[in-house]
């Protein structure tokens, strides 16, 4: 890569390349995306309280160390447009389905963080006054100024988009330094891991070569957002405690995606 990195980021390693230290500097605002199904925990259905507490105190402590926090939690863990659609549903009517489940996701959510002490805004893309507020985007970025972490309900409020995409539609919206995106694998392989015990994992790669060795990060459309707008994100394990805290500090976890 050349030319100065974005914040908290490494030149590219690919299998054979010898690795090239840098600076990485704190993240001043990111945006935190959460898989629906990463609240399942063992349950195998529905919300994990513990997974819940767990992600808070994570989010908490990152939001200690002075980063802004805006989060998009998917609803997979509760329903799923595209399923409901290869079931006869009409697609339309289970996308609709799917953003009332990650309202109630982000709802469970705020509760967990505000029980820990965390100021929190849940904003929707779908008007619903009772339980959250509509979002405009200056107000979302006021409430992060003011040190508020923001939850992204309801994805982008529009059908056949998935919350990958909302998150990097918001992401570029409020201005974030990156995508820090929370999974249960801990960055990017060559392969997958499960399958193959050879597998190499990146610690940062260019967009373009995640493109040409056909890796699935995220969805086209997400992928295409942060590519057009220089967005980097980082892929890592939101279930190893710490590393958000890392991360937003500038430690190296996960892989971290940049633009050339």
């Amino acid at each position: 890569m050349s030319g100065t990195p974005f914040p908290g980021t490494v030149p590219s390693q690919l299998p054979n390349q010898k690795k090239r230290s840098v600076i990485v500097k704190p993240y001043k605002r990111v945006l935190l995306k959460l898989s629906g199904e990463s609240l399942l925990g063992k349950q195998g259905h529905g919300i994990d309280g513990d997974v819940l507490t767990q992600y808070a105190n994570e989010i908490r402590g990152a939001k200690e160390t002075g980063t802004e926090i805006a989060i998009v939690i998917g609803g997979g863990n509760i329903f799923r447009g595209v399923k409901g659609a290869t079931q006869g549903m009409d697609r339309v009517q289970g996308d609709y389905m799917g953003m009332m489940a990650t309202m109630i996701n982000s709802m469970a959510l705020q509760d967990a963080l505000e029980r820990k002490g965390i100021h929190t805004r849940l904003m929707s893309a779908i008007r619903m006054e009772q339980i959250a507020e509509p979002y405009i985007r200056r107000r979302a970025v006021r409430h992060l100024e003011k040190g508020r972490v923001v939850i992204f309900g309801a994805g982008t409020g529009n059908p056949y988009f998935t919350t990958d995409t909302a998150a990097s539609l918001r992401a570029i919206e409020i201005e974030a330094d990156a995508i820090l995106k929370g999974t249960r694998v801990n960055g990017i392989y060559d392969s997958d891991p499960e399958k193959n015990p050879d597998a190499v994992k990146f610690e940062s790669i260019s967009g373009d070569e995640v493109l040409k060795l056909q890796l699935s990060v995220m969805d086209l459309t997400a992928f295409t957002l942060c590519r057009d707008n220089k967005t980097p994100f980082i892929v890592f394990n939101m279930d190893q405690q710490q590393n958000l805290v890392k991360i937003v500090e500038g430690e190296p976890v996960g892989t971290r995606v940049y633009w050339d």
